[in-house]
């Protein structure tokens, strides 16, 4: 069956909230666990039917916001999601609350435990409007950037059209495009301060309201942290700044030389080789089926899925109108379907869309034999580790898309991991600063924005564009938005996936076999026993960030990448 196929229908609440009351009252009467277990299969069963029907409209909207039905479809669960979340949180009580809470954990992975203790305690009905609220402005923010219009050059283009555009060779076009992109922002200016501003009070008063001191321990705990901390994040901040921002300041130096520029504005640092960027040689359909050979001489177990990927049409890849921007893989439980969504520009961002998202597809694919819904995905920032891992383990493939290209790619590649890294945190650490004083007028957030920005990333120019100086770049990052800290996860995930590409490059023989076991795994493991599983070093562990850096310095030295 095709995604055109699946079928979508709203819940009825009145009819689920009678039934989770009767699933709860069976829980609650249950003698022993197998017959508690039975029970809560089978009202598992219901909550797959839910978050599928959920998942279905999400998709149909993202890819046309201007479709009439699936707007409303979103627009319902913009409003009624919360009611749901109150159903499993009715859910978690009983269940944490049984006699026989100790028999159930020698049946359930220990993670679920974890995961639902955050969820307690990070809703009550209290917040109902609230996180109501909060839904409705993030949408806001999605439909800001998805009704972007950019006339440029006699043509019209959305924000992913220009994106592209800002990463010519041709240093003229670029700074224009580049103009012409945050003119968008600047425009909309005073909207993106006001729905900011509009998520960061909603978010504070939830957390005053759970009786917390500030968002950012709510935030926490709807990242379901398990097994690390602020403090343990804040001193992971200070090893990127002080192993990582050196030599991306390096690479930005090679950069310009490379580029044969005087200086570097900001608009030439999307740009990596005076000959250009490199690009995906062919159109969508075609690199779709590189992809697909690719797969299937990786090994049997991703040849077989993504022939599933391409056969049930569970990829919308091309940029159209009206599409929300953004690319995100997403999970179908009902029909154990992972859907990868994109937006190709013909940057070279779209291989590692294929790459990148058919990570987190491959990773819930194999783990769709997890009928609990909190353990068919990992949490965040192990997620992160299958995406970004598959980016390298698909090297040896790479000429498949580029090729004569393939070197340039893999030195773009490896070197943009390692500038990400001080961005990420930046991300990361903004956050803290915006919600830890919540009162900061825009003005003010913007400013503590630039300052970060000059510790992380000093490279940074902004000269000529006063948008950007007064501290703006960062309403692009729609994670800011949309999933507040939702970010550091990227960093810490790139920390383990630059391991396993070291073990790639050392031909290491238990690569796949680790990798495929952590996929398999799904989110019966917390972070840090993902890494443990995987044979690899957490990146809260003193030294290890740096021990990974001096090895990918000593690769990118060895290439001559004027001649790239």
């Amino acid at each position: 069956m095709k995604f055109s196929e699946y079928k979508y229908e709203r819940p009825d609440l009145e009819q689920v909230q009678k039934l989770y009351a009767d699933y709860i009252d069976e829980l609650k009467e249950a003698q022993d666990a197998d017959k508690f277990m039975i029970v809560f299969n089978k009202l598992n069963q219901m909550r797959n039917h839910i978050t599928s029907m959920k998942t279905i409209a999400s998709l149909r909207y993202t890819i046309n916001t201007a479709d009439e039905f699936y707007e409303k479809e979103n627009d319902y669960w913009d409003e009624y999601s919360p009611f749901y979340q109150q159903l499993d949180t009715r859910l978690y009580k009983t269940i944490m609350e049984s006699d026989l809470l100790d028999e159930l954990k020698k049946r359930i992975p220990s993670t679920f435990f974890g995961i639902i203790s955050c969820q307690l305690k990070a809703f009550d009905d209290a917040i109902m409007e609230d996180l109501q609220q909060e839904n409705r402005v993030a949408t806001q923010y999605d439909k800001l950037k998805a009704s972007a219009k950019i006339e440029f050059e006699g043509k019209i283009y959305n924000l992913p059209g220009i994106s592209a555009l800002c990463e010519s060779k041709d240093r003229e076009l670029r700074k224009k495009a580049s103009e012409a992109k945050f003119k968008f922002y600047e425009e909309h200016e005073a909207e993106f301060d006001r729905i900011y501003d509009e998520l960061v009070q909603v978010r504070d008063r939830m957390a005053k309201k759970l009786g917390f001191k500030n968002f950012t321990e709510l935030g926490y705990l709807r990242m379901t942290r398990l097994d690390y901390d602020e403090n343990m994040v804040a001193d992971y901040r200070k090893e990127v700044l002080e192993n990582v921002v050196p030599l991306a300041c390096e690479l930005v130096k090679r950069q310009k030389e490379r580029l044969c520029l005087d200086k570097m504005e900001y608009y030439d640092l999307n740009v990596e080789f005076e000959s250009g960027n490199p690009t995906p040689k062919g159109h969508c359909k075609e690199l779709v089926e590189k992809a697909r050979q690719m797969y299937h001489e990786l090994s049997k177990e991703t040849g077989e899925f993504f022939d599933m990927m391409i056969d049930r049409e569970l990829l919308d890849l091309e940029s159209k109108p009206n599409k929300a921007g953004g690319g995100y893989c997403s999970y179908i439980s009902e029909y154990e379907s992972p859907f990868i969504f994109s937006n190709f520009n013909g940057t070279s961002g779209d291989v590692d869309v294929l790459t990148h998202e058919a990570g987190h597809a491959f990773q819930v694919y194999s783990s769709r034999h997890h009928a609990i819904p909190e353990l068919e995905f990992p949490t965040y920032e192990s997620c992160e580790i299958h995406s970004m891992s598959m980016e390298f383990i698909t090297w040896p493939w790479s000429h498949l898309f580029f090729g004569e290209d393939t070197a340039k790619y893999h030195f773009l590649h490896l070197s943009s991991a390692v500038k990400f890294l001080p961005y990420g945190v930046l991300v990361d650490h903004f956050q803290h600063e915006v919600y830890n004083h919540p009162h900061m007028t825009p003005q003010e957030r913007k400013a503590t924005w630039r300052k970060l920005e000059k510790m992380y990333l000093p490279y940074k120019n902004y000269e000529g564009c006063d948008f950007l100086e007064r501290g703006n770049y960062w309403f692009q990052q729609g994670h800011i938005f949309s999933d507040p800290f939702y970010y550091i996860d990227y960093t810490l995930a790139q920390a383990c996936s630059l391991q396993f590409w070291k073990r790639c490059q050392e031909h290491d023989p238990d690569m796949w076999k680790d990798y495929v076991a952590i996929c398999k795994a799904g989110g019966t493991q917390s972070f840090l026993e993902i890494v443990r599983t995987a044979h690899l070093t957490s990146p809260f562990e003193r030294g290890s960030l740096k021990e990974i850096v001096d090895f990918v310095k000593i690769y990118l030295d060895n290439v001559d990448d004027k001649k790239l």
